[in-house]
């Protein structure tokens, strides 16, 4: 099937799709993805315009349909140790807290592919030692939650992860495998992934030290980030910490934390 084309009227129904799904307001510009994104399952159902699958996405006979359109318009790149800053205060504050006796969680809340959760989970590992900590991974997608618990990464994808990290935490794949690396058993035993859709009331999580948002609220209105925020830092333990993406800001999101470090900020007690 030759790539089809979306027209405006189309592309605002997915617009709409999108933002009432997950909050996520989708610009002009993002079109081409979703018509490279979606394209394919016109052609599984045998459909001959994106109006056609939008109706059926609305007809609310196919709810793994619609996930599946989630899924695939709500997908973002990411990488191990992407914004690295992040991670040498996050190796700072496990330093100082590996004595304790409480667990220490940190919370990955759009974990995505898994790349971040396991970065974090390295760090917890190499400092913490003999410490409780967990990890917990959360996304809207459930297709990328399946990569990232099966943890098998291109060597490509981990070119970022640290040499001493490489060596410890992941195994190189050989035979069928070659050319990716599986995190080691040893550090997937502390790292839990489900399902959460930041956009709506969130389950029962628990409280966290850390939670990570990270260039996510660039997709979200001012409304919706408050909203999103407001959520996220109710799971944060007094005094915990919250980052969020070099690019993003809290200004007139949130007065619940303070700023201790560039896109670090820090839970009152």
């Amino acid at each position: 099937m030759s790539l089809q084309s979306i027209t405006d009227a189309e592309f605002m129904k997915f617009q709409r799709f999108i933002y009432e799904v997950a909050g996520i307001s989708m610009a002009d510009a993002k079109k081409p993805l979703v018509t490279g994104r979606l394209h394919k399952r016109l052609a599984h159902y045998g459909l001959d315009s994106f109006g056609q699958y939008f109706q059926l996405l609305s007809s609310g006979q196919y709810p793994d349909e619609v996930q599946m359109a989630v899924d695939l318009l709500t997908t973002n790149e990411t990488y191990f140790f992407r914004e690295i800053k992040h991670f040498e205060f996050l190796r700072k504050l496990a330093l100082q807290e590996r004595d304790r006796s409480a667990m220490f969680r940190v919370w990955s809340a759009a974990s995505s592919s898994g790349e971040e959760a396991y970065s974090i989970a390295m760090v917890l590992a190499d400092c913490m030692q003999s410490t409780q900590w967990e990890v917990m991974g959360t996304d809207i997608s459930t297709r990328v939650l399946e990569g990232a618990r099966r943890a098998l990464y291109t060597l490509e994808r981990a070119r970022h992860v640290p040499d001493n990290y490489r060596k410890k935490f992941c195994r190189k794949g050989t035979g069928q495998y070659e050319g990716y690396l599986l995190i080691d058993r040893s550090l997937r035993t502390h790292v839990s992934f489900r399902q959460v859709n930041l956009n709506n009331t969130l389950p029962e999580l628990g409280q966290f030290d850390v939670v990570f948002l990270r260039n996510v609220m660039i997709y979200f209105n001012n409304e919706t980030k408050r909203q999103v925020v407001a959520r996220v830092i109710a799971n944060i333990k007094p005094k915990g910490y919250f980052m969020i993406g070099h690019s993003e800001s809290l200004n007139d999101i949130s007065q619940a934390v303070q700023m201790v470090a560039p896109s670090v900020y820090r839970k009152g007690a």
